[in-house]
């Protein structure tokens, strides 16, 4: 499935590393959270190395709807209840702060950039709404409960995030690049005496940043029991409408809306990889033949997105024994913004900078939450399921996605091709042998 993003799209290649570096700064990932960080560290005058297994923006930035803003569902009346107003207000900021930085970079670059509102909407809940506009403007944002706006079905209302903005991401970062040391086809498989270890040498760097979508490393820090990961679905049409605003719903897999140039792009579905729900949604496509019937489908994309275990992401220090190694990871499907504010972030922290919005985000804070009692009991029982093939990461039986022609890995996320071949981490390699899949 070839997003809208990669069509036309051309970006720049770069040669594997052959023998041994040593940068100020490493960055594992040429995703949008490691060249942000890569990024912003080098216009600091670091000496930055980015290392990619496969090709930069190959992975999850290729297949994002491309939305640029602090409103993400209806966190700030939650985060507030769980961590407190003043949590509520930094997560806020740091979100505001990155949204001006893109603004900043994206000035007179053709990228798409366009200012617009941003709604969260809900069928049902209005005092949901109301209570989320109410959190947002005591916190010192700027939000509205309105009628639902463009939609065309009937809603419960929708809260309005003005001046947010949307864009092409992979034009933006092809901006970028020209600036960057950049190894693709170069794997990190493992860290060792203080060196990160790829198949053709050793890199010792002063710092280290993990950006690899879900952490590489298998049972350090605790990822496998803090993250999960969900696969969300994207079709643009052309003839359909335009919409000024960018639309999410409230609701667990409901419709997202937004347009880009003459298309509409209609996201919908959530799913688990591997579990019986999973599978490619048809949800955008028959969201289209209710309500456009003439629209046609041109475009079509899958995204798997690490979810946290409290709806904010983990950045910072990877764990409390690896002071000189950070992790920017678990964007809760708004990696966008979510990769600035890493970046801003971990550039100050890799160098030794203070910065207001290191304990928010830490890897190390509690991990006393409901979803890691959901996602250990789920672990257990799917690497006790007596089944193969299995995954290479911790050894989960893997199930078949005939859907998507994929081996998915329940417990967390990985997806291998019907030959084996690695298509989605945090696995780092494929499988050794598969069985033939069934005739359906």
């Amino acid at each position: 499935m070839k997003s809208l993003w990669e069509d036309g799209t051309e970006l720049p290649r770069f040669g594997r590393l052959e023998g041994d570096l040593s940068p100020d700064v490493l960055v594992i990932g040429g995703g949008m959270a490691g060249l942000l960080t890569a990024y912003e560290l080098t216009r600091r005058g670091a000496d930055v190395a980015v290392i990619e297994a496969g090709r930069v923006c190959g992975g999850v930035t290729r297949g994002t709807t491309a939305k640029i803003t602090s409103q993400h569902g209806l966190i700030y009346s939650r985060l507030e209840e769980q961590s407190g107003t003043d949590a509520a207000r930094l997560y806020y900021e740091a979100n505001e702060e990155a949204l001006a930085r893109y603004r900043s970079l994206a000035h007179g670059a053709d990228c798409g950039f366009e200012e617009r509102d941003a709604y969260v909407y809900s069928l049902m809940r209005r005092g949901e709404l109301e209570r989320e506009a109410e959190t947002v403007r005591r916190i010192g944002g700027e939000a509205e409960v309105t009628d639902g706006g463009e939609l065309p079905f009937p809603t419960a209302g929708a809260v309005r995030f003005p001046h947010q903005a949307q864009f092409h991401p992979l034009r933006f970062l092809r901006t970028l690049l020209p600036e960057l040391r950049i190894y693709e086809d170069t794997e990190a498989v493992g860290i060792s005496g203080g060196a990160v270890l790829t198949p053709r040498g050793r890199i010792r760097a002063g710092g280290t940043v993990i950006a690899t979508h879900f952490p590489f490393p298998r049972l350090r820090g605790g990822y496998f029991l803090k993250l999960c990961q969900k696969r969300s679905y994207v079709s643009a049409f052309e003839g359909a409408p335009a919409v000024r605003g960018m639309y999410v719903s409230a609701e667990e897999g409901g419709i997202s809306l937004r347009s880009a140039g003459n298309l509409l792009l209609v996201g919908g579905g959530s799913s688990r990889p591997g579990k019986a729900d999973g599978g490619e949604s048809a949800l955008p496509a028959e969201f289209a033949a209710r309500y456009f019937p003439s629209a046609r489908e041109v475009y079509r994309w899958a995204a798997q997105d690490c979810m946290s275990l409290d709806g904010v992401p983990y950045i910072g220090r990877f764990s409390a024994r690896t002071p000189d190694i950070f992790v920017a990871t678990g964007f809760n499907k708004w990696g966008m913004t979510g990769s600035m504010a890493a970046a801003l972030l971990l550039s100050d922290l890799v160098q030794g900078r203070p910065n207001r919005y290191e304990k928010l985000f830490s890897p190390s804070r509690t991990v006393l939450r409901p979803q890691l009692v959901a996602n250990s009991v789920e672990a257990a029982a799917d690497i006790l399921t007596p089944a193969v093939p299995r995954c290479p990461h911790l050894g989960c039986a893997l199930r078949l996605n005939a859907a998507e022609r994929s081996w998915d890995c329940p417990c967390h996320g990985s997806r291998f091709g019907l030959d084996g071949s690695l298509l989605e981490g945090p696995a780092t390699h494929g499988l050794k042998s598969v069985p033939t899949p069934p005739v359906t």
